[in-house]
C-alpha cells in the first residue's frame, strides 16, 4: 500500500493529547485498511505530522475523522526510505516512554535544517580538465563531504542530481558542517569551480506535494545565485544559529533577509512557470512580477548579480542540460523545449556559457 504523511495544525497542541489521538487512530485503523506507523509533534510550532500506510488519502481522512475528528490540513504520498533519511525514523522513537496508563508519549519535532550542495557538472569538468583530473577531484569532494558529515550529526538523503542533500536536526551543526567543508575543499581545490552550498529549513509538508519540497526549492534557488564555494543561508537558519555563528560577518557566506527570499521565490517561480514558452520575454517577466523594467532590473541585479535577460537565458540553459541528461533528444527539440527561438541562437548561447557545443556535450553525456 502507499505510505502517506499528513499535517495537522493545532493551536496549543500537547504531546500527551497527540498520544491519545494516535491511540484512537490505532484502535480504528483496521476498519479503514490502514496502519498508523508513527508521528512527529512540535508543541512550539503547534503542528503534528502523521505517517500512515493506507489504501488512499481518503482512507486517512476517514480514519482520523472517526477516531478523533482532527482532519488533516494536507496529505502527501511519501517513500519510507526518503522519510527515514530526512527524519531518522519511520516508527516510534526507540526511547519513547510509556506512562502508567499505557500511553507512549513523546515530543519529537519534524522541523529540519536542510543543506543542499551543488557540485560541478562532471561532463563540463571532464571537457575542461580531462577525465582523470575530474574524477580525482569528484572523489576527493565526496570524501570531504562524507568525512565531515560523520562528525556533525547530519543524514545524507538520496539525491538524483549532481551533489548532496543533507538533513540536520541542528541549524548550528549544519552551518558548522558547511564551513568545515568550505575550508577543507579550498585547501586542495582553490577554484572549487561549480560547488555551491545552500542552507534552508522547514517542515516536511507545506505547500509542495513532495517531502520537504518547499525547503528544497528555496535551497535550489539559493544555490543558483551563489558564487563558487559560497554558502548561502536562509533567514530562518540564521535566526536559529546566530549565537554560534553570526556574531561577526563570515567571509564567503551570504545571509538572506526574509524579503530577499520572497523576491527570490517570485523571480524563479515565474521562470519555472514560463521557461518553455518561447514567447516569454522581459515585458512578460515584468507583468508577472508586477514591476517596471527599471525595478525588475535593479532588484534582479541586486539579488542575483545578473540582469533579467541573462537570468532568463541562463535558467533556460540549465533546463536544457537537464533535458539532455534525461534523454538524447535532438538539438532542435532541446532548443524549442527549453524556450529558445532557434537552434543557432541556442548553440551560440550554450557555447558561450559552457565552452562546449551542445552536440559535443550530448556525445560526452551519452
Amino acid at each position: 500500500m502507499p505510505l502517506y504523511m499528513d499535517v495537522h495544525i493545532v493551536p496549543g497542541v500537547k504531546a500527551r493529547d497527540v498520544a491519545k489521538a494516535h491511540q484512537k487512530d490505532m484502535f480504528h485503523q483496521g476498519e479503514y485498511g490502514c496502519k498508523c506507523m508513527t508521528y512527529w509533534i512540535d508543541e512550539q510550532r503547534e503542528n503534528i505530522f502523521c505517517l500512515i500506510d493506507a489504501p488512499s488519502k481518503e482512507a486517512v481522512e476517514e480514519l482520523h475523522g472517526k477516531a478523533h475528528g482532527l482532519i488533516p490540513n494536507k496529505i502527501i504520498e511519501v517513500s519510507p526510505d526518503v522519510v527515514s533519511s530526512f527524519l531518522g525514523r519511520i516508527y516510534d522513537p526507540s526511547d519513547a516512554e510509556t506512562t502508567d496508563d499505557g500511553l507512549k508519549v513523546f515530543a519529537d519535532p519534524s522541523f529540519r535544517t536542510l543543506l543542499l550542495i551543488k557540485t560541478a557538472d562532471p561532463v563540463l569538468s571532464e571537457h575542461k580538465q580531462g577525465r582523470d583530473k575530474t574524477y580525482e577531484l569528484m572523489n576527493r569532494h565526496n570524501d570531504t563531504i562524507r568525512k565531515n558529515l560523520a562528525g556533525h550529526g547530519g543524514s545524507e538523503v538520496e539525491y538524483g542530481g549532481t551533489g548532496f542533500i543533507i538533513s540536520f536536526r541542528s541549524a548550528s551543526k549544519a552551518v558548522s558542517f558547511a564551513l568545515a567543508v568550505q575550508k577543507e575543499m579550498r585547501e586542495y581545490d582553490s577554484d572549487a569551480s561549480g560547488i555551491r552550498i545552500a542552507i534552508s529549513a522547514g517542515e516536511p509538508v507545506e505547500n509542495s506535494n513532495k517531502l520537504f519540497g518547499d525547503t528544497l526549492q528555496l535551497a535550489g534557488y539559493m544555490c543558483a545565485i551563489a558564487g563558487n564555494m559560497q554558502i548561502v543561508v536562509a533567514s530562518a537558519v540564521k535566526e536559529l544559529a546566530a549565537k554560534d555563528h553570526f556574531q561577526t560577518r563570515l567571509s564567503d557566506v551570504l545571509v538572506l533577509a526574509p524579503q530577499d527570499e520572497a523576491l527570490l521565490g517570485s523571480l524563479f517561480g515565474s521562470l519555472e512557470k514560463n521557461w518553455q514558452n518561447t514567447e516569454f520575454d522581459i515585458e512578460d517577466y515584468c507583468r508577472e512580477m508586477a514591476m517596471s523594467k527599471s525595478q525588475l532590473y535593479r532588484k534582479t541585479i541586486q539579488l542575483t548579480g545578473l540582469s533579467p535577460n541573462i537570468l532568463l537565458k541562463e535558467f533556460r540553459l540549465e533546463k536544457a542540460k537537464d533535458l539532455m541528461r534525461k534523454k538524447p533528444y535532438s538539438i532542435s527539440q532541446i532548443t524549442f523545449d527549453s524556450g529558445f527561438s532557434s537552434p543557432s541562437y541556442f548553440t551560440k548561447c550554450f557555447k558561450k556559457k559552457y565552452g562546449i557545443l551542445p552536440m559535443a556535450y550530448l556525445e560526452l553525456l551519452h
